[in-house]
């Protein structure tokens, strides 16, 4: 089995964010790095998968020279090899754009599964993987919380509101996004830890992936406006009418 997982170097959420020079985007310097939540997920699955079935396993990630740290955390979790497309903006480039990096990898490797996370913990969007998968002609199901391989086929089950669980059923090649319930990601031994640094690690520059441009751009980021505290009024019912009614006419014109 052929088996692909993509995963994202974000920062830490306990970093301390600014906004870059240009107001794009945060500021990366001083940032702790790690692997983006949700991956972790996809990344145990996809071992386990590779685990059960046998096969090839292989990790994307695209972006600076620094993600290959990430990588090499995948790389001691169970993958066999790396994919680093280098992109030193690809913190600029919109979903539709990183699916189509992905995929057009993909293409021509004839992957069985693709894994991927729900969403990545910066920017959110949840929109990579099944734009990827559309994008490739092949089946997927996002947010999966269950993931049975059996008969050639794979039987997953989705998390919907009010803890009701669906299960669907799909052939392969497929894709699946990854979240929090999935499994319990294992933590790399200090012995495959050294194995990774000898595994191997093919670095491709973005501009042999990526075929078209991006087609949207983030103008501007910034904090939010900080505003005055609530105001709590005490008192009987009566008198925290009247207070509500003055206040009411002394900030607004409602009942002026």
């Amino acid at each position: 089995m052929n088996i692909l997982v993509c995963i994202k170097q974000v920062p830490d959420m306990e970093s301390k964010f600014n906004v870059n020079g240009e107001g794009s985007w945060y500021d990366s310097a001083d940032l702790a790095w790690r692997m983006n939540e949700y991956d972790e997920y996809a990344v145990e699955q996809a071992v386990q998968l590779k685990e059960q079935a046998g096969g090839d396993l292989t990790v994307l990630c695209i972006g600076p020279e620094r993600v290959k740290e990430t990588m090499k955390k995948a790389l001691a979790m169970g993958c066999d090899r790396g994919v680093h497309v280098a992109d030193d903006d690809s913190f600029k480039k919109d979903p539709f754009s990183i699916a189509s990096i992905i995929a057009e990898h993909a293409k021509v490797k004839s992957y069985d599964v693709i894994f991927t996370g729900m969403q990545s913990q910066d920017r959110g969007s949840a929109q990579v993987g099944v734009l990827a998968a559309e994008t490739l002609g092949i089946p997927s199901v996002t947010t999966i919380v269950g993931f049975v391989f059996e008969g050639g086929k794979i039987t997953v089950k989705r998390e919907l509101e009010g803890g009701v669980k669906a299960v669907v059923k799909l052939p392969v090649p497929a894709l699946v996004t990854c979240q929090l319930g999935l499994n319990t990601p294992r933590y790399p031994t200090l012995p495959n830890i050294m194995k990774a640094k000898k595994k191997e690690m093919l670095t491709v520059p973005v501009a042999e992936l990526l075929k078209t441009s991006a087609v949207q751009e983030t103008k501007t980021i910034y904090f939010p406006e900080k505003k005055g505290g609530g105001l709590i009024l005490e008192g009987d019912i009566g008198e925290l009418a009247d207070k509500l009614i003055k206040i009411l006419k002394d900030k607004t014109a409602v009942l002026a």
